[in-house]
C-alpha cells in the first residue's frame, strides 16, 4: 500500500493545482470536490484558530475580537525530515518562502484584505497555504469563518447567515471530514458546529468532535459524559484540547512548549487521567492524518472514475472546438481547405433536405412565380380601347387589309414584355434563399466557429459567387423572354384562321353579318386571340424559368461555390494563411484552459497509479 506521506502528499498536489486552475465546481462533481479534506467548524470564540495552531506549532493566524477569519483558509501540512527548517507557502506567491510565521500572519491578513477591503465582510474565494515543517503531520485543513449569530457593527444585516452558507457549502459535500470546535465551558447540545454537522451528517461518520477548554470549566465540573460519548455519540471518539491561555499568548509561549503543558495536563488530571493517551492536539493530528489517508485509500477508485469521466469529456470538448494548427504552410493549406470542404457540405444539405431551407426555393417556383404571373396587368393592355389604339398605330396612314398582322407582333411584343418583371424578380428571390443559406451554413459549421476570420472569408467568398450566378442567370431568363418574342408560333394563329371555316355557313339569303374591320368586336377579337396565345407563352414560362434559374443559380452553387476562393488560398503566402486561421481569443483562452486541465488529470491519475498500490 502507498505511505500516508505519499497519499495524502498526492491529494494536497491535486488539490494545489485545481486551485490554480479553478477547478471548484461546475456540472456534477468537480475534482476538487472529490477529494477528501477536513474543514474546521466553530463559533466565533470557540477556540478554533488556536487548534489550528497546536495542530502546527506555530503562531500564524491573525487575531482579534468579532470575525478574524474573512476567507477560507487551505491549510495543506507536510511532514520533513527531521532538522529540516520549517517554512511556508502561498500559492499566490509561489516564489517566495516565509520562514517567519509572523510575516505568515500578516501576509493572510493583507491577502484577505485583497480581496474584502478592510471591511469586516466575507469572501469564499480561499487562500492557500502550505506548511513544511517536521513537527506537523501529513494533513490538509480548511479553515472556515467563525458561525456567529449577531452582525457586528460594519457587517451586513445577512453576514450570520453568509457565513453558514459558505460553511455548509464545504460540509454538505461527502467526502468532507467535519472537524467540530466546541468550547467545554458551554452546553454541547447548543454548540454552533454540532448543530451544523447534524444536519448535514446525521449519522455522525464524517464528524469529528472536539472539546476545548477544558481547563476552564467551573469548578466542580468535567466534560466526561462528551468526551466517553454519553452526552453526544458520534461514530468517531471525541478529543479534549487545552489551548493557551491569554497570558500565555501574551507572554508568547512557543507552540512546543504549550504542546508539553497539555500533555503535562491530561497525564495529571484526575478527571481525564484515564483518556490521556486519547486527547490533545498532537493525537488529534495524528487521528484525523490517519482517518484522512484510510478516506482516501477507500476513495481511490471513484476519483479514479471522475478522472477518467473528466478525461473523456475534456477530450471530446477540444475535438469539438478543435486542436491547434500546425504553423507550416502545407498544414494551414490543408485545414483551410477541410473547413471549406466543411461548409459545402453543410451547404449542400441545406440544398438537397437533408437540413431545412432548401424547400423556400421550390416554394419561389411554385408561389411567387405563378403569383407574380397572374397580377401582371393583360387586362389593362388588351382592352379594347388599348387594343384599337395599338392596331391603329401600326397601321399608320394604310388601314390593314385583312389581318392586321404589325398590330398583332406589337401587341404580342408589350405583352410579353411584361415577364421580364417576375422573371428578373424570381432570380433575385432565389439568390436572397441561397444567401440566406450561406449565412446559415456558416453559423452551423461547428469546424468554422474557432476561426471568425475564414468563416467571415468563405461568407464573402460564396456571396460573390452568387453574385456572378444571379447575373448570368438574370441574363439566360431574360433571353427567354425575349426568344417569345424573336419567333413567333405561326401554327397557333393559323389555328385561328380557320376557326370560321368550321362553323355553319349563312344561308343564301340571310343577312351578310357585320364585317366591319374597325368595329368593337373586331377588336374585342384581336385581344382575344393575343390573350389566348400570351396564356400559352406564360405556360412555357412558367416551366422554363424554374429550369434556368435552377441551372444557373442552384446547380452552380451546389458544384462550384467556392472554386474561385479555393483558387486564391492556393495562391496566398504562408503568413496570409496562418492571418485566416485568426482563431476567437476566447476560444483560444478555453483551449489553452481545457488543455492545462487535461494534463492536470492525467498527471493526477499517473500519479494516483503510481503510488495507491504500492
Amino acid at each position: 500500500m502507498a505511505t500516508m506521506k505519499s497519499l495524502i502528499g498526492l491529494i494536497n498536489k491535486i488539490q494545489r493545482a485545481c486551485t490554480v486552475l479553478g477547478d471548484h465546481g461546475g456540472e456534477g462533481m468537480s475534482l476538487w470536490e472529490a477529494l477528501p479534506t477536513v474543514a474546521v467548524v466553530g463559533g466565533q470564540s470557540s477556540g478554533k484558530s488556536s487548534v489550528l495552531e497546536s495542530v502546527v506549532g506555530r503562531d500564524f493566524l491573525p487575531r482579534g475580537s468579532g470575525i478574524v477569519t474573512r476567507r477560507p483558509l487551505v491549510l495543506q501540512l507536510h511532514k520533513t525530515e527531521e532538522g529540516t527548517t520549517e517554512y511556508a507557502e502561498f500559492l499566490h506567491a509561489p516564489k517566495k518562502k516565509f520562514a517567519d510565521f509572523a510575516a505568515v500572519r500578516k501576509e493572510i491578513e493583507d491577502e484577505t484584505d485583497r480581496i474584502t477591503g478592510k471591511s469586516k465582510q466575507i469572501s469564499n474565494i480561499p487562500i492557500q497555504l502550505s506548511i513544511y515543517s517536521p513537527n506537523v503531520v501529513n494533513l490538509t485543513l480548511i479553515d472556515l469563518p467563525g458561525l456567529t449569530k449577531v452582525a457586528v457593527e460594519g457587517q451586513p444585516d445577512s453576514i450570520v447567515q453568509d457565513i453558514e452558507n459558505m460553511v455548509r457549502s464545504y460540509v454538505e459535500k461527502p467526502n468532507c471530514i467535519i472537524l467540530a470546535i466546541s468550547p467545554a465551558n458551554q452546553d454541547i447540545a447548543t454548540s454552533d458546529a454540532i448543530k451544523l454537522a447534524r444536519e448535514v451528517d446525521p449519522t455522525g461518520e464524517r464528524t469529528f468532535g472536539v472539546a476545548t477548554k477544558l481547563d476552564i470549566m467551573d469548578k466542580g465540573t468535567d466534560c466526561l459524559d462528551v468526551l466517553e460519548g454519553r452526552s453526544y455519540r458520534l461514530q468517531h471518539p471525541w478529543v479534549g484540547i487545552v489551548n493557551r491561555s491569554q497570558a500565555d499568548i501574551n507572554k508568547r509561549v512557543d507552540m512546543i512548549a504549550a504542546r508539553r503543558k497539555e500533555r503535562e495536563y491530561f497525564e495529571t488530571s484526575p478527571e481525564y487521567g484515564h483518556l490521556a493517551s486519547r486527547m490533545g492536539s498532537e493525537y488529534l493530528a495524528k487521528l484525523l492524518s490517519q482517518h484522512l489517508e484510510t478516506v482516501i485509500r477507500q476513495k481511490i477508485p471513484s476519483i479514479v472514475a471522475l478522472i477518467n469521466k473528466s478525461i473523456d469529456e475534456i477530450n471530446a470538448e477540444l475535438d469539438k472546438i478543435g486542436r491547434p494548427i500546425a504553423v507550416d504552410s502545407g498544414a494551414q493549406l490543408y485545414t483551410i481547405l477541410e473547413l471549406c470542404r466543411a461548409f459545402d457540405r453543410v451547404f449542400k444539405e441545406h440544398l438537397d433536405g437533408g437540413r431545412p431551407g432548401g424547400d423556400r426555393i421550390y416554394g419561389v417556383f411554385d408561389h411567387q412565380l405563378p403569383a407574380a404571373l397572374k397580377k401582371l396587368p393583360f387586362d389593362r393592355h388588351l382592352s379594347t380601347k388599348n387594343v384599337q389604339k395599338v392596331v391603329s398605330e401600326a397601321d399608320g396612314y394604310q388601314p390593314h387589309l385583312i389581318a392586321p398582322e404589325q398590330g398583332y407582333r406589337r401587341l404580342i411584343d408589350g405583352s410579353i414584355s411584361y415577364f421580364k418583371g417576375p422573371a428578373e424578380a424570381t432570380v433575385d428571390a432565389v439568390h436572397f434563399v441561397l444567401k440566406e443559406l450561406v449565412r446559415k451554413s456558416i453559423s452551423e459549421t461547428e469546424e468554422l466557429k474557432r476561426f471568425p476570420t475564414l468563416a467571415s472569408d468563405i461568407a464573402a467568398a460564396a456571396n460573390e459567387a452568387l453574385e456572378r450566378f444571379r447575373d448570368e442567370s438574370r441574363k439566360t431568363v431574360l433571353r427567354l423572354v425575349d426568344m417569345e418574342s424573336s419567333y413567333l408560333t405561326v401554327e397557333f394563329f393559323r389555328k385561328l384562321h380557320l376557326e370560321p371555316e368550321k362553323e355553319k355557313p349563312n344561308p343564301r339569303n340571310a343577312p351578310a353579318p357585320n364585317a366591319d374591320p374597325y368595329s368593337d368586336n373586331h377588336f374585342r377579337k384581336i385581344g382575344s386571340n393575343v390573350s389566348a396565345y400570351i396564356n400559352m407563352v406564360c405556360d412555357t414560362l412558367r416551366n422554363s424559368l424554374p429550369k434556368a434559374v435552377v441551372y444557373c443559380q442552384v446547380r452552380e452553387a451546389k458544384r462550384s461555390l467556392l472554386n474561385f476562393f479555393y483558387a486564391q488560398v492556393g495562391r496566398k503566402e504562408k503568413e496570409k494563411l496562418g492571418a485566416m486561421l485568426d482563431e476567437d481569443p476566447q476560444l483560444m483562452e478555453r483551449r489553452g484552459t481545457l488543455a492545462k486541465r487535461l494534463e492536470l488529470y492525467k498527471q493526477a491519475r499517473d500519479d494516483i497509479d503510481a503510488v495507491a498500490w504500492k
